[in-house]
């Protein structure tokens, strides 16, 4: 009995297939690592080079399904995990020669209105990717006004974040806010009319929530350090991000620890990461999707696409990441 191709699969579209793929060379063969399964579109195309093997993980059990099929049909070679980025180090033993992440909401997930990551959605206010112990309704309706004005302006990088933040406690204090067209009404109202303004007006404030529901920053630096240290000498990670924080945390590790890194002041530790590369020489280089890819896959338009390649230098973990984005991480670590 053949498996069978679910309505999820059918939707999912591979942001930069061609580029992953040629720069990730499956075709030499080799140990590959999917950290963002979703809809398998990656990790379909490296299986089809009969001298790769697999590894894959997602957090979200929607795409469960969709990766017990390729189990059965690549047992040996391909393995899946439902964990987090951030238990990566857990699970992986063995040591792979491509990594690779496509940051950011799913078109699996944007699809699915019962999920409420589109404020197209008229369900209950969720945001989860999976594995998560809160919900965007818990923010909303406990987060202090403070916070709430923190968490929408950094992670959203919303410039009216106040204005929002004191209307959602507001209403808040008359009727609990339980669905997303709820939010969006206080949003749209809050903000002032930008009619020139392409992006809807309760994108920012969406994104925000969504980022610090899932704890995006916290995984996906956790992530990208753990992905490393599992990168055998000239092995290549690749990431494709969608936003601005996304993309300044990709350019800032992959620039400074990397061989061509220029000593920052006299004054650094000689026993520094600096001193002990993690990357190769890091070109900097950013991969957009083609014209062609942006008229069939819309959501692919603010796709930047980073990669480096391990040095031969023993791992150590980059302290100065997790300094240079403490704002981040210590803004998601706050209790709704």
């Amino acid at each position: 009995m053949t498996n069978q191709t679910t309505s999820l699969e059918l939707s999912h579209f591979p942001v930069m297939l061609n580029e992953v793929l040629k720069i990730s060379s499956p075709s030499d063969g080799g140990k590959f690592l999917d950290c963002t399964f979703g809809g398998g579109g990656y990790s379909k195309e490296i299986l089809k080079y009969p001298n790769t093997s697999l590894q894959a993980i997602d957090r979200d059990n929607k795409v469960i399904l969709i990766a017990k099929n390729l189990e059965k049909k690549f047992p040996k070679r391909f393995k899946f995990y439902p964990i987090k980025f951030s238990q990566l180090d857990n699970i992986l033993c063995e040591s792979v020669d491509v990594v690779i992440f496509d940051l950011g909401l799913s078109t699996l997930q944007l699809d699915d209105l019962d999920r409420g990551f589109s404020f197209k959605s008229t369900k209950t206010l969720d945001m989860s990717m999976g594995l998560n112990h809160i919900s965007a309704l818990d923010v909303i309706n406990n987060l202090s006004e403070i916070d709430l004005k923190l968490v929408i302006k950094i992670l959203g990088e919303e410039k009216e974040a106040s204005k929002i933040a004191k209307s959602i406690v507001k209403q808040r204090r008359i009727k609990k806010i339980s669905n997303t067209s709820d939010l969006v009404e206080i949003i749209e109202n809050s903000k002032k009319k930008n009619y020139s303004n392409k992006i809807n007006p309760c994108t920012r404030t969406f994104q925000a929530l969504r980022i610090f529901v899932n704890k995006e920053v916290t995984e996906l630096v956790n992530g990208i350090v753990y992905a490393t240290k599992k990168l055998k000498p000239g092995g290549k990670i690749l990431v494709v991000s969608f936003h601005s924080i996304e993309d300044r945390i990709i350019k800032y590790f992959f620039s400074n620890f990397s061989k061509n890194k220029s000593k920052p002041s006299r004054y650094f530790p000689e026993n520094s990461d600096f001193e002990q590369p993690l990357f190769n020489e890091y070109k900097n280089k950013v991969i957009r999707p083609s014209k062609i890819e942006i008229s069939k896959n819309s959501r692919s338009r603010s796709a930047k696409l980073r990669f480096a390649i391990r040095s031969k230098n023993k791992f150590q973990y980059p302290m100065d990441l997790v300094k240079k984005f403490k704002k981040y991480l210590d803004l998601e670590a706050i209790n709704a």
